[in-house]
């Protein structure tokens, strides 16, 4: 996701985003799932009990994990220290390795004569083969006002209340970190705080450095959409090999950052159009911000390194689309993409061309079909790519005029003749992978609103110019929310800054410090497209909730067999306009409140991002179907039942998650065509990373030793059929 505070709530990159839920999938609403015992009410095929899923926003596994290394020897990992890309000097400063080449980042050139996208352009070196300068992005000071003056911001009590006052999910001892951190640099210039920021090697760079840049500082965020990260991954069947059989050389990042970056929406390049930085030139705003990350052995992302030593994680671990949070969120509830439709719920083809929301002061002409080809005389400058331009003339009030326009995100895949889809289609042919694209069908591939506001109102028919036009319409598509209903096996949605969301549908509140802040993160509630769910205000009531339910829930033993839980904007961690750090301490106050309670016996706590947030990433890319995987991403797995400092490469994604709570519930596949449906990886001998089944998808079962011999506690064992010996 990405946001700028000083703009309309729905021009906020992936916060303003995505939404689909249908209308009229169901005349009588669903069973309850509400009165559940400890034990969720219903049996599990594992001593597990209890499932919190936490989801970051926007960091791959490299950007992480680049220098990590595992306490116990008979436990590897593959990142960038453990395959010399980078190496340690005396001080422990990563610096290209040995095997720097492996990461090599290129410039390319699409300009063909059809103007068409091309999944593998032709490349060549950058400039003196250095890396367009990273640039700067996030806040001066911070996102929660100085309210004292000259006075130092941590200090000022004042301050220290006002950012209590607007989060609720971080231990006392984090607030400060929501006050410090600011970049004191002009945005999109070059990040004066990087060393040697404007001669670079073409490849991965330390991103922090001592004081000038701690690990608590705001920087900027890549691109992260859908077929700019196709595109990053550089994938061509002819450089397919034994370990890399998709052929992905993911070299590619910096220069779609510099050539298109996060898209405009169908405007005109620039005359000053350049993809270095100067100062009379207009650029995408980004640099080659792609290729940072941090160095946990100097210290960085410590509360994360420290559970990952403690429990279990993962080094094969993908986001599910590429792209960004919309649509991860998406596959994450429903293990499939969710497509634009009409009132009933049929595919149909979005505004494209056409004027929305007449006689508002918004009205204007779309196009929401995705055009990735260059335009005519520019080198990959994407014909219409963008979250949506102008709108929201009602905010703030009294109403301005500000016509709509842009906002390319869907595309018809089954249609080779769309704009983008012919050359991944091809690519997937030869490697004999199905596009799983439904013929007619528009997915939506970027984030846009949901179908529905908090309080169940259709969001997609309401015109009121606070709201936008770049939503989905309700979708009917089964998630993982009906799959628990059927079985009657309860479950919650906590969205953090769900209350104040539900009384301020138009986000006008976004970015307001105070009590009535609202930075809850609609595009990221999977359930909030379905028409299931969010169309029975017994089904909102019993499965929305808000964080400080959440701790509610465990502190009063209500808590539900399934949890996932989502922080706000201020802690999600998602780079530029959060920290790392202040994901880390959200997740710290539920692991340390969960540890303390009766519910650490028999819970497992899933720690992962939604996306990499459009950094790089070294590790394998398994091609599933059209939509993704994407760059690996971090998954740490906290409970007694884990096995201690493992790292498992099994090949895994999002799906994955809903594959654990299937089989621990024994529950079937969402639908016959999600991704839920594929088999658990099978590898060649010296390579755990490459299924050879594929597509496939781990079940995380990898994690847990269940007969006791390698986790924190003991007690019972793990039968041949599947389940547990009590």
């Amino acid at each position: 996701m990405m946001h700028d505070r000083h703009r309309s709530r729905w021009l906020q990159g992936c916060r303003l985003t995505l939404s689909a839920l249908a209308l009229g999938q169901f005349t009588a609403g669903p069973v309850l799932a509400q009165d559940w015992d400890h034990h969720g009410g219903h049996e599990t095929r594992t001593p597990i009990k209890h499932v919190i899923v936490i989801i970051g926003e926007n960091r791959s596994f490299d950007h992480v994990f680049a220098t990590y290394v595992p306490e116990r020897r008979e436990e590897s990992v593959m990142n960038l220290l453990s395959q010399g890309i980078v190496k340690l000097d005396a001080n422990k400063n990563a610096l290209p390795g040995p095997n720097f080449e492996k990461a090599h980042q290129l410039a390319a050139t699409d300009t063909g004569a059809t103007d068409a996208f091309l999944l593998s352009p032709p490349k060549q070196t950058f400039p003196k083969d250095q890396l367009p300068a990273p640039l700067v992005g996030g806040p001066k000071v911070s996102y929660i006002p100085n309210k004292c003056g000259t006075s130092p911001i941590t200090t000022c009590e004042a301050s220290l209340a006002l950012a209590q006052q607007s989060e609720s999910g971080l231990p006392s001892d984090y607030y400060q970190y929501l006050l410090t951190g600011g970049t004191n640099q002009t945005s999109a210039t070059p990040d004066a705080r990087i060393t040697n920021v404007s001669a670079l090697p073409a490849g991965p760079f330390q991103l922090t450095n001592g004081e000038a840049m701690p690990y608590d500082a705001y920087a900027a965020s890549p691109v992260h959409r859908f077929y700019q990260m196709w595109q990053q991954l550089n994938c061509n069947h002819s450089a397919a090999s034994r370990d890399n059989p998709s052929g992905c050389g993911a070299n590619l990042f910096a220069w779609v950052e510099v050539t298109v970056g996060a898209g405009t929406n169908g405007a005109t390049q620039p005359a000053n159009f350049s993809t270095e930085y100067s100062p009379t030139a207009s650029t995408t705003g980004e640099g080659s911000t792609a290729l940072g990350f941090y160095n946990v052995q100097k210290g960085d992302v410590p509360y994360f390194s420290s559970l990952a030593q403690k429990y279990a994680m993962s080094d094969n671990f993908h986001q599910s689309v590429n792209g960004g949070t919309g649509a991860n969120h998406i596959m994450f509830g429903h293990a499939d993409m969710l497509y634009f439709s009409d009132t009933y719920g049929n595919a149909a083809v979005p505004p494209n061309g056409q004027q929305v929301f007449s006689g508002t002061p918004d009205a204007g002409i779309v196009h929401m079909i995705e055009n990735p080809n260059p335009a005519t005389g520019t080198n990959n400058w994407y014909t219409e790519d963008g979250y949506g331009a102008g709108g929201n003339g009602g905010y703030p009030p009294p109403y301005a005029t500000n016509p709509v326009s842009g906002g390319g995100s869907y595309s018809d895949c089954s249609d080779q003749t769309q704009p983008g889809v012919k050359p991944i289609t091809d690519y997937l042919s030869k490697l004999r992978i199905n596009p799983n694209c439904e013929p007619g069908h528009y997915y939506l591939l970027n984030n846009y609103n949901p179908g529905y506001f908090g309080n169940g109102k259709n969001a997609y028919t309401d015109h009121n110019p606070s709201n936008t036009p770049f939503t989905i319409p309700p979708s009917t598509r089964k998630s993982i929310g009906d799959s628990l209903n059927d079985r009657n096996i309860s479950w919650k949605y906590y969205g953090d800054q769900w209350n104040n969301y539900v009384n301020d549908p138009y986000q006008l509140n976004w970015g307001a410090a105070g009590p009535t802040a609202d930075e809850y993160c609609n595009i990221c509630n999977p359930f909030q497209y379905d028409t299931s769910i969010m169309s029975h205000p017994e089904q909102v009531a019993a499965h929305i909730k808000d964080s400080v339910d959440l701790y509610s829930d465990i502190s009063k033993h209500s808590l539900p067999a399934v949890s996932i839980v989502k922080p706000s904007g201020y802690t999600d961690g998602h780079p530029s306009s959060s920290k790392l750090n202040l994901f880390e301490g959200f997740t710290k106050k539920i692991v340390d409140q969960v540890e303390a309670s009766d519910y650490a016996k028999d819970t497992a706590i899933f720690i992962t991002f939604d996306e990499g947030g459009g950094y790089f990433d070294s590790g394998y890319v398994q091609p599933l179907d059209y939509f993704g995987d994407g760059t690996r991403i971090p998954l740490i797995v906290v409970s007694p039942l884990a096995r201690q400092g493992h790292i498992s490469h099994e090949y895994a994604d999002h799906v994955s998650i809903i594959k654990f709570i299937e089989r621990n519930w024994d529950l079937q596949p969402i639908t016959h065509r999600s991704r839920d449906n594929y088999p658990n990886p099978v590898t060649a001998s010296g390579n755990p990373y490459v299924p050879v089944n594929s597509p496939a998808l781990s079940d995380l079962f990898d994690f847990f030793d269940f007969d006791g011999g390698g986790h924190h506690g003991g007690g019972g064992g793990w039968d041949h059929d599947g389940g547990w010996n009590h």
